[in-house]
Formats: C-alpha cells, structure tokens, sequence
C-alpha cells in the first residue's frame, strides 16, 4: 500500500511539473526537427493573398475590431460569456466581414466560442491577434530595451502564440491587461497573422533613440527571419529582434508562420513634416518598418499596420505642399463638393510608402453627443455624429482606404464601451465608477457598430413626442396648468414638459433645476426668470433650432479647469471666483482639440470650443424611420419630451447621486458630494412671479446595470456597402 501510494504521489507529481513545464512555462520538445514550415496566408507585393484549399488567391481584410468591454464591467475583468459572442461572431459576419481583430490574450471563453463558431462553418471568420503592451510602462522612464517594457513584451508575444495553438495556462495576473484560463483549443487555422504592440508613445520611441543612438549593437539586427536596414533605429532594432523571435517560436514549435505586422498611428508615421507643423503636434518620434526586412525563410510576410482616424492627428489638413509625400497634385483629392480630403490624401502617402501590403487596422468615428475633435475638410469628427453619419463617415472612410491600394482594414469598433473616457470630458467625471453609467458626453465610448441601451429589453422613455410612456405618478412639479414629470436611466434623465396650447415653433418653456446645495441663484438675467430656490440650470425651450441648457457662471465646469485655455484668465484669482449667487447663465461648452494658432496664425489665439448645451430636435426612437440618435427633444402638441445626458447636468457618478461640489470653496478644481434629491420647476417666462420648484428623489442604482443589445444603423449601412460588393 505505501509502495502504491509512493508511485501515485510521483504520477500526480510528474503530472503537475509537466502542467506547470509545458502549458504555464512553455517549455518544450521539438519531436518533428524535420518537419517542413507551412502557411496559408502570404503577402505578394502590396497584396495579402491565401490559400482557402485552391491556392493563393487576393484576399482583403474587411474587419471589426473588437473589445473585451461590457456595462457594468471594466474592460480587464474580461467577462463576456460565450453566448454573447456566438451572437456577435454571426452578426459580425452577417455584416459583410471577414476578419476579427483582438488587441489582447482574452479570457479562455472567447477561444473556446471562436472554435466552435468555426469548426464546421465552412465560411469561417478569421483573426488578427495583438498583443498589449502595459500602458504604466510606456508612460513611465523605461526605454523600449529596459527589462521590464522589452522582456515582458516578447514574454507577451510568445504566451499569445501559445494561446492561439492551445497550449496554455495563465494564471489571474499573469499578463498585464490581458486575460487568463486554460487555453486548449488550437485556433491557429483561422489565425492572418499579428500585429504586435499598440500605439507607441512618441516620447518613449524617442527616449529610446536617443539613448541608444550612439550605442554599438542596438542600431542593427541581423536575424533568422527578420534583420534591419542601414538606416533603422534603436527602436526599431528592437522590433526587428522581437519579430524575429515570434516567428522563429511559432516555427519552431508549431511548424507554422502567420503575418506580422508592428503596431503604429500618424504620432510616429514615418513622415517628415514641416517646422511648424512638428512644432505644434510636438512630432518628435518616428517608426518605419521598411527598415525592417524579411529574409526567405519567412514565408509568410509582413505587413504595415497604422491605425488612422479622419480627425487626429490630421497633419495634411495644414500643408499646401504634399510633394514630398509623393504627392504632386494635392486637387486629385478633392471631394466633389471641392473639399480636400486629406484622409484620403494620408492613407495613400502611406501606401505609397511602403513596399509591403498596407492595413489600416483602426478607423471609425463616434456617435457620442461630445465632441472632442473636428475633422476641418470631410466632417468626420470624433463625436457629435449620429448612428446614420457614422455609417456614412465609415462607408467613406473605407472608400478612401481602398481607393489608396490599402490590402485591408478593420472598423473600429465592434461594440460601444462605457468604461472609457476622453480627455476633455474625464476631469469631470469619476473615473472610478465609468462602467456603471453611459456617459453620452464622453464620445470614446460611442465607436461602436453596437449600442448597450439602458433597459433590459427596452429603454425606459424614447424621446419621440409618444407620451405613452408616461403617466401621471411621473409628475414632480406643477405651475398653474403646465406640469413637469421626470424620470431617469443609466444614461438620460427624462422631462415631459405639458402647458395646453403650447406651440414648440412659437412659444417658449423654461425648466430651472436645482443641483446642488451649495451654489445657485434665484434670479436669471438672461431670461428674466426668478425662482423660489438657487437654480443651477434653465433649460430653455425656445424654437426647434434655438433651444439649449445654460448654466449658471459659479458651476460652470469648462470654467473650473479649462478658464486659461477659453477665457485667457485664471478664474481661481480671487477677482475672478464667480459669486456664489451670480444671476449670470452661460451656455454649457466643451473644448476641443484644434490647431487654431495654425489656423488663424494667432500663437496667443484660445482654445475651440463646441457648445453642447445646444438642443436638437427630432425622433430619438431607434425603431422610427426618421431616427436621429442625437435628437434631444421632441413636441407633440401641448406635450415636449427632452432627454439630457447626466454628464450635462454636473452629474460626476448618477449611479451614486454624485455630484460636482462647489469649484472655489477650498477644492480648486472638481471634487464630489452626494445628494439625494434635485429639484425642478417649469414656467412659460410669462409672470414676475417666483418659479415654484418641487422635490425630485434620486436613488441611483451602484452596481447593477440593466441593457440590452441594439445594432446601431451604421451597422446596417456597412453592411449593405460590404455585402454587395
């Protein structure tokens, strides 16, 4: 018995050093040295060609990037589950595409569903894995060769190859910003190629040039599959080695090779620019893989990726001269309306850069109510732009792509994200709490092809003048015969304002709120308005095109964080701190990121700004044939609905009720209280009375969200653009 034992404890033992040997560690045998290197997929030229069972024929990436992202959960607790994506991998397809492209190792489920989505299609869809590299270490001292960036990226690179094969375990933890599990089902079938790293910072690519440029060895790279040019840079010496060591662990292991490719975005293009335009943009970095060969032993290939968006960073808008970019008559990109479009003009500098196939792996607009950047020449811009622009900004954006000669591209994104943020709207929120609320000011989180709505089947109000989602246990405010109902979700607070006989083209509506308890006014110069409580916000209905909310000056955040930029002043000198009762309103702006010095040859001139308090009227119904997902409000005779993203309102978390504090007593700058009631009013201006306000509780909802899945209509504009071609 003890000897059974014994040889029991040593299987289980020897079991569990090869568990932890082979599939944790990646050790291994090569039990087939002979065996012969195979591919399906290879580039000729600029073209990406494969073998589906009749040879090499062209093949073009139509893809859809997609996230590990859903409400309620950060994009890192990778908690999909595999019905979701069946679901998703069928619409994807059904959309027209070809490819899926996935930033990270994900969490075993998706390997496990993508198999089975696959194994008997006989249309499969295939991927492009990346691979991540920690955001803390980009943006910290290390150069690109200190052990902790160079090391844990080619670590990185080499448990992804193993994923996709199979063969891995990865503990919670093991990687930075990527998932964990038992990975035992081989994808690698379906698998183009990789596209290792992410948007490199300027600063480290950079960083790394300089402090190697002089040094022996870290100039020049001559490997097995992979070796640089003359003319390559540290950094991209050290992409050369790590490419070259990818390849030779997939061949060597596996007995297969895939594409390559290295992540890159116009922020390190290869291009020269001019003076002033490097001066502005701070251009000080730069990556080109044509100082990155292959050697015959790859038979695979390699291929350029950039990510390029319409609006940033848009260095062509800003020069007259392309000829140095090879581009001699800059008219042959002019729109039919006579608008250069520079987008077009970029991607084909690109292409015609480059030896190699190019692929566009990112580009897309937002359909967020925010904005935060314009596009000058075709309008593209990031946020600001319904479901049905968006359709028509990527049908033109693909357009642009392929008419440069580009071998693919791949939409970003499948599905919208609501844990993200955007620099000019996260200063005012919690960012903490991003997952919990969908933030329609912020437009990072609208990229999506699929829309998370508030509800679990449907939303709880569709401002679309129908007044049957409303009774009258809804109403919190009444002012001789017009009343005041609201009521809120995960992402609006709702009003349906009543007055008989009111004319939304002739008549006007205001609604005071009261937000918080420690700044107001009782008194509305630009309306005339007094209130029996210190109002924060009037909403003011005055016509379809002219209708918006104000705000009033003392909680105005633009001011708190932005005064020097828009205003030329500090608004934290005491001369400046709005009283805290100032009958000032203001209308509610955001900044936006533009090159106004170049453009008005003004170095001193203030930052852009978008005013999005503005009101646009219209049929917010999703299931409506005039939809337009950015209408805020709508009329039905005596009756207007309005719905306003919380963000709007000063709300930093509605999931919690909190709210943005008072800017100037002691915080300098946004910190939050907690409250559990607002109060509203509503009036027509007709009276020198006092507006009365009533009581509206608010209970918000913490961590349980409710959803529901809706193809955006730029899903079904792509669509037909992808399927009848």
């Amino acid at each position: 018995m003890k000897k059974f034992i014994i040889i029991i404890s040593a299987i289980i033992a020897a079991i569990m050093l090869w568990d932890l040997a082979y599939f944790r560690l990646g050790w291994y045998i090569d039990l087939q040295p002979g065996k012969e290197v195979s591919t399906f997929v290879k580039t000729s030229g600029k073209e990406i060609l494969m073998d589906k069972g009749n040879g090499y024929e062209p093949f073009e990436i139509k893809g859809v990037n997609l996230g590990s992202g859903e409400p309620g959960e950060w994009s890192t607790d990778f908690d999909i589950d595999e019905e979701s994506y069946m679901r998703w991998f069928k619409e994807i397809q059904d959309m027209g595409a070809n490819t899926i492209r996935i930033y990270t190792v994900q969490q075993d489920v998706f390997y496990n569903a993508f198999y089975k989505y696959n194994k008997d299609n006989p249309n499969p869809l295939y991927i492009i894995h990346g691979v991540w590299v920690n955001d803390y270490i980009q943006n910290s001292h290390r150069d690109a060769y200190d052990p902790d960036f160079y090391d844990a990226f080619l670590d990185n690179c080499k448990i992804m190859i193993d994923v996709v094969h199979g063969n891995k375990k990865i503990s919670l933890g093991r990687m930075a910003s990527a998932g964990s599990g038992s990975y035992r089902r081989d994808i690698s079938p379906w698998v183009i190629g990789y596209i290792l790293g992410v948007e490199w910072e300027d600063l480290t690519v950079a960083y790394t040039d300089d402090t190697y440029g002089s040094v022996e060895g870290y100039n020049s790279y001559q490997g097995t599959y992979m070796k640089t040019t003359p003319e390559a840079t540290p950094f991209e010496t050290m992409l050369c080695r790590v490419g070259d060591k990818v390849i030779e662990f997939e061949s060597n292991r596996y007995k297969v090779q895939k594409l390559v490719a290295f992540s890159n975005w116009p922020t390190t293009d290869p291009f020269e620019y001019p003076d002033t335009v490097k001066k502005y943009f701070m251009k000080c970095a730069y990556v080109d893989v044509e100082h990155i060969q292959t050697t015959d032993k790859f038979l695979s290939g390699q291929f350029a990726s950039y990510h390029v968006y319409p609006y940033y960073p848009d260095y062509f808008a800003y020069i007259d001269d392309l000829s140095a970019f090879g581009i001699t008559d800059r008219s042959q990109f002019n729109t039919a309306d006579g608008k250069f479009n520079s987008y077009r003009a970029y991607v084909t500098a690109l292409t015609q850069h480059h030896s190699m196939p190019v692929v566009i792996s990112e580009f897309g607009v937002s359909t967020g109510r925010g904005m935060a950047q314009k596009d000058l020449n075709t309008n593209r811009n990031q946020g600001n732009m319904s479901e049905k622009e968006q359709g028509q900004a990527l049908i033109d954006c693909y357009n642009d792509i392929m008419a440069a000669g580009c071998a693919g591209s791949c939409v970003f994104s499948w599905q919208d994200e609501w844990f993200k943020r955007t620099w000019n709207t996260m200063y005012a929120v919690d960012l903490t709490r991003t997952p919990y609320w969908s933030d329609y000011q912020t437009n990072e989180q609208y990229f999506g092809l699929l829309s998370f709505d508030p509800g679990d089947e449907k939303s709880m109000c569709y401002v679309d003048g129908d007044i049957s989602e409303w009774n009258d246990e809804d109403i919190v405010s009444r002012n001789g015969d017009m009343t005041l109902s609201v009521k809120y979700d995960e992402k609006f607070i709702y009003f349906l304002a009543h007055k008989p006989g009111f004319n939304i083209d002739s008549d006007k509506l205001y609604i005071p709120l009261d937000i918080t308890p420690k700044t107001g006014s009782t008194y509305c110069q630009n309306y005339n308005l007094k209130f029996d409580r210190p109002t924060d916000f009037v909403i003011a209905l005055d016509g379809k095109n002219n209708s918006r909310v104000t705000v009033q000056e003392r909680y105005e955040v633009l001011r708190s964080t932005y005064s020097q930029n828009v205003y030329d002043y500090d608004t934290y000198i005491t001369s400046n701190i709005p009283d805290k009762d100032s009958p000032r309103f203001f209308n509610i702006n955001m900044i936006l990121q533009t090159a106004t010095p170049l453009l008005t040859h003004n170095n001193l001139a203030t930052s852009e700004t978008f005013e999005t308090g503005k009101l646009k009227y219209g049929n917010a119904n999703p299931e409506s044939s005039d939809f337009d997902s950015l209408a805020d409000f709508a009329a039905n005779g005596d009756y207007v609905e309005i719905k306003l993203p919380w963000q709007l309102l000063n709300f930093a978390d509605p999931s919690r009720m909190n709210i943005h504090d008072d800017y100037y007593d002691g915080n300098y700058g946004i910190k939050y209280i907690h409250i559990n009631e607002m109060f509203a009013g509503i009036s027509d201006g007709n009276t020198s009375e006092r507006i009365p306000f009533s009581s509206i509780e608010l209970d918000g909802w913490g961590n349980k969200v409710t959803y529901h899945e809706r193809l955006k209509s730029s899903y079904y504009m792509l669509q037909q653009k992808w399927t009848q071609q």
